[in-house]
């Protein structure tokens, strides 16, 4: 009964997103479980030409309309780097950070575009967070992160990502 009254009290902290991490604390305590998935997110045509224009990635798959319809996909398709570019505002809808004082990208383990993002489609995330570790000041967090598409079979994005918080009182110990 002790793990069944365990697993509803884990099952209705997922249910509430975002999620609020309190503190470091409150990140360690979901070490090693499914955090949650965002909302639906549309993918606009707009929103492609942008990244194009800010990276100046202009390849005719992402922003050539009329030619992408000829092409693989019957459309154009999102950057795969726009995709990964997405983790951060879908991750808002997740979880959201309390008695933090600072927040950092580390890095990436794994990144893997299984299936393209297509245009008016709508995109999702999926967060697990896989792993908590100390470091100096703060902790680093190893996010299991997969995006899936509402037009595709399989994930448009899977990739294990790492955080680094700082509480509050230490958000000058890297300077």
């Amino acid at each position: 009964m002790e793990n069944a009254s365990a697993y509803i009290s884990a099952l209705s902290r997922r249910e509430k997103l975002p999620v609020t991490f309190k503190g470091v604390e409150g990140i360690k305590s979901y070490r090693g479980q499914r955090v949650g998935s965002s909302e639906w997110h549309d993918v606009t045509q707009e929103q492609i030409n942008m990244f194009a224009d800010a990276t100046k990635d202009w390849d005719w798959s992402h922003v050539d309309v009329e030619k992408a319809k000829t092409g693989p996909f019957g459309c154009t398709i999102a950057h795969g780097y726009w995709t990964l570019a997405m983790l951060v505002p879908l991750l808002r809808d997740v979880y959201k950070l309390e008695d933090i004082g600072m927040g950092l990208n580390y890095g990436i383990e794994k990144a893997r575009f299984p299936a393209p993002v297509l245009v008016n489609s709508r995109i999702r995330l999926h967060m697990t967070l896989k792993d908590v570790i100390d470091v100096k000041g703060g902790v680093q967090l190893l996010m299991g992160c997969e995006i899936e598409n509402d037009k595709a079979d399989k994930p448009v994005l899977v990739a294990d990502i790492i955080f680094r918080f700082y509480p509050s009182n230490q958000v000058a110990v890297n300077k």
